[in-house]
């Protein structure tokens, strides 16, 4: 089969590799639409988290022999540990991801345990089910902040994740500000139903969402945080804390990271998905994913999710 494979550091390459073969408990999904995820970006630039030769992709839909339409959860725990009893599933010290701990959806096939399987509704498009992987994440961490309703909610970021976290929050809160550098990307955040859009964030907010990671968003996460308010952490790009201390000290502010979701929230994100809108990808043939992931890594504004085809549009 082909397959996008990550072969060095910043290198992604097509290539023809072995069908996988599904041992006991897995079946052959059939890959009909796969997103690049952002962590893929800044992750293979050095082989460190991801190990090349890897195939990455983990937030994919597709068929299975059988005929199926699924989505998968990629998120492997052992289901028998402290944290899986506990409904900390995605927090499991055993825990696997497709596409980076065994191979991923960035290919025409991908073997994966039955029970990571997911239904889809007959209406939902392959596209919007290559979404719900980063929809997950969105419900995770706003369930992580606990809102009450009408809350004011900053969002950090109008990428992927961003914009979901935006879809999530607005379910609840009439205050949802996004703030990004972008202008193509907060168009998009405002076209989707954010209430204010900013490349310069003024307030404070009873949640932010960080949505970047950059020390520069960690900080300003925590500084427009009212007191008692809860900053969430999503976002991977720097490991550089970068906040004030003491203002978590005397104005008692939360910071919480934000780690995927547990097989209950991806299960929720599914149902979700059929109810808002997941409509604002870009697609493109698995052929181009190289040229595409280069396309993204130095800088690309005007695609915001980009979903790979292994098979075209049939």
């Amino acid at each position: 089969m082909r397959a996008l494979v990550f072969t060095k550091p910043s290198t992604v390459e097509l290539l023809d590799v072995q069908d996988p073969p599904p041992v006991d408990g897995e079946v052959l999904v059939k890959v009909r639409a796969v997103g690049i995820c952002g962590s893929e970006l800044h992750g293979i630039r050095d082989s460190g988290f991801r190990r090349p030769p890897l195939i990455m992709g983990h937030e994919f839909a597709g068929t299975t022999p059988d005929g199926r339409r699924v989505t998968v959860n990629p998120l492997l725990s052992c289901g028998a540990c402290d944290l899986c009893l506990m409904g900390r599933d995605h927090l499991c010290r055993e825990r696997a991801i497709l596409g980076i701990h065994r191979p991923g959806a960035f290919a025409e096939y991908v073997s994966v345990p039955e029970k990571a399987l997911h239904p889809l509704a007959p209406s939902m498009s392959f596209e919007t089910a290559a979404v719900i992987e980063p929809l997950a994440n969105g419900v995770h961490a706003l369930n992580l902040a606990r809102p009450a309703e009408g809350a004011r909610v900053a969002v950090l970021g109008a990428g992927t994740i961003g914009l979901v976290s935006m879809l999530v929050a607005r379910r609840f809160s009439d205050q949802v500000v996004v703030c990004d550098l972008s202008r193509e990307r907060l168009e998009v955040a405002g076209r989707l139903g954010a209430t204010a859009v900013t490349t310069s964030l003024q307030g404070e907010f009873d949640i932010v969402v960080d949505a970047v990671g950059a020390a520069a968003t960690h900080r300003m996460s925590v500084q427009h945080l009212r007191p008692g308010g809860t900053a969430v952490w999503v976002g991977l790009l720097s490991s550089d804390a970068a906040f004030d201390g003491q203002q978590i000290v005397r104005e008692e502010k939360h910071v919480v990271g934000s780690y995927c979701y547990t097989a209950a929230e991806f299960a929720h994100a599914v149902k979700l998905a059929e109810e808002i809108a997941l409509d604002w990808t870009s697609c493109f043939d698995l052929a181009d994913g190289a040229a595409i992931f280069g396309e993204l890594m130095t800088g690309r504004q005007d695609v915001v999710k980009a979903l790979l085809r292994p098979w075209g549009e049939e």
